[in-house]
């Protein structure tokens, strides 16, 4: 990569995380814990009365099925109700002795065949009422299965609108519109090394309230197979947000964070995996929702810090969407928060440095930090003549 280059596009993503630490010191393949599209890598297996879980929360069930499986699902339940009871007309009518005496009075006027009883099934359930079949007032039996059979269609009605509605108004799909972005980074925020990631709504409308949330995920496999995963949460500074303009969110690596003894070296050797969430409430359906994702050792950039992406004009600020990935170089020592603040507490703190010119970068480089200052400085002036 060019020494000059100032922007940085965010990493390419992978669901997998290049090694995990076993007892013995051994490192091995495995996959994310959630994946970057916010959903859980798992699999659950033997889970004790599996179908009588989903068959006792049955509306859960479909709602979370696949629309195809759902509209498969409700077809059969109209078509199986219009051949169950399409059955008892015609088992009322033979018993009635509908089919051998057409000069007797019919349960069902003009069903002699199964085929009508049918069709006379579909009929009532669906109110279609041609006028052509129609119910004798000398046969009980057959007004109680009507009755019966439009309670019924009513309750499948309802049924299968509320499903449809509830499946349309999925929070998943409001979620998919709140993203994160593609890397966190490290960078000094008031003499602290922070760590911070980026969070947007990419719709007009925007929720009422959100909060974020991080956890430190690390895995700990043992020689017998045995995982272990502990969870730690990282303290994020003005948690609550209202999510107009797209935000940074930062946590202060402070002694009692996780991270506060990671170094740049140490991180490059770290297999943790780090699970952020936004959760809020949408203003125009009153619906909370959840957006997370998951960043691992190779997506956290040391010594970054996220461009600035919001303008301010005469009338409104614009936000240029372009930019959310990107992040710009600035100046941060390679030591671990803990290394940093001993060595730093009776010196004034650094500044965080942005590298804003080819020049800054080549004299950062050769080592000369206040040159590099010195140029990065100058080239900010001539922007701004510019």
């Amino acid at each position: 990569m060019n020494s000059g280059t100032v922007q940085y596009s965010g990493v390419k993503c992978s669901d997998e995380i290049p090694s995990v630490l076993t007892e013995d010191d051994y490192y091995s393949k495995k996959k994310r814990y959630v994946k970057k599209d916010g959903s859980c890598n798992m699999v659950m297996r033997h889970v004790p009365e599996n179908w009588l879980l989903w068959v006792t929360d049955i509306f859960t069930t479909l709602v979370e099925i696949r629309w195809r499986v759902m509209l498969l699902t409700f077809a059969l339940s109209y078509i199986l109700s219009w051949l169950f009871f399409g059955i008892l007309f015609w088992i009322i009518a033979v018993t009635h002795g509908d089919m051998k005496d057409p000069n007797n009075e019919p349960c069902v006027y003009e069903v002699r065949s199964f085929t009508a009883a049918f069709l006379f099934s579909l009929e009532t359930q669906t109110t279609i009422g041609y006028g052509f079949r129609g119910m004798s007032e000398s046969c009980m039996i057959a007004i109680i299965v009507v009755t019966i059979q439009d309670v019924i269609s009513v309750f499948i009605d309802t049924f299968v609108i509320g499903i449809a509605v509830a499946k349309m108004a999925s929070a998943r799909k409001r979620a998919q519109t709140v993203g994160f972005s593609n890397c966190a980074v490290i960078s000094l925020r008031d003499g602290h090394l922070c760590l911070s990631w980026r969070v947007g709504d990419f719709r007009r409308n925007h929720m009422v309230e959100g909060t974020a949330h991080a956890q430190l995920i690390r895995h700990l496999a043992h020689s017998t197979g045995k995982v272990n995963v502990t969870y730690k949460d990282l303290n994020i500074e003005e948690n609550n947000i209202i999510l107009a303009t797209p935000t940074t969110i930062v946590h202060k690596i402070t002694p009692g964070s996780p991270l506060y003894k990671v170094s740049l070296k140490d991180l490059r050797k770290e297999s943790f995996e780090l699970v952020v969430s936004f959760t809020y409430t949408d203003d125009c359906t009153g619906i909370l929702h959840q957006t997370r994702t998951s960043y691992t050792p190779s997506e956290i950039l040391w010594g970054q810090h996220f461009q600035e992406m919001i303008r301010v004009t005469r009338r409104n600020y614009r936000v240029d969407y372009a930019l959310f990935n990107h992040t710009v170089k600035v100046l941060v020592p390679e030591l671990s928060a803990e290394e940093y603040d001993l060595k730093y507490s009776q010196q004034p703190k650094h500044k965080p440095l942005h590298i804003s010119s080819p020049t800054a970068a080549v004299e950062l480089v050769n080592g000369n930090s206040l040159e590099a200052e010195k140029a990065s400085t100058s080239s900010a002036v001539q922007e701004h003549e510019l």
